[in-house]
């Protein structure tokens, strides 16, 4: 697992290959990935959008940016977590993911918090981050 903290909201990546929706034959390497959103602070926020930069193993960047995540924008009260999965697919079998999102508060206050880095690589192959 991977985690990073900012003002006190932390998020945890869990992320795992998908060998039944990957076809290494055909350069489709899928993963999923788990995300829990801790609210340890003393304010209400919400996710408002999110940002990944993804990188695959040659190199080749991809960015994504929209609205909330898995078509939600939670709202987390003080000591409140919120968890989802999604996926991402690449043509290489390694690459990692790096990403934050962009929350606001309850006195209106848009910052971002960061989404840890973390490698995508397959089970039983050495780890190779770019």
């Amino acid at each position: 697992m991977y985690s990073a903290m900012t003002r006190n909201i932390t998020v945890t990546v869990k992320p795992f290959y998908m060998a039944d929706r990957s076809d290494p034959d055909e350069s489709r390497y899928v993963w999923g990935y788990r995300v829990t959103i801790d609210n340890q602070s003393d304010d209400t926020v919400k996710l408002l959008s999110r940002y990944w930069h993804i990188t695959d193993g040659a190199g080749k960047v991809e960015e994504v940016r929209g609205a909330g995540v898995v078509g939600e924008q939670p709202q987390l009260d003080p000591g409140d977590s919120y968890q989802y999965t999604s996926g991402c697919p690449l043509s290489t079998p390694s690459g990692f993911m790096v990403g934050r999102y962009t929350m606001r508060n309850a006195h209106g206050e848009q910052f971002d918090i960061a989404i840890p880095a973390f490698s995508l690589d397959l089970p039983g192959k050495p780890r190779v981050v770019n």
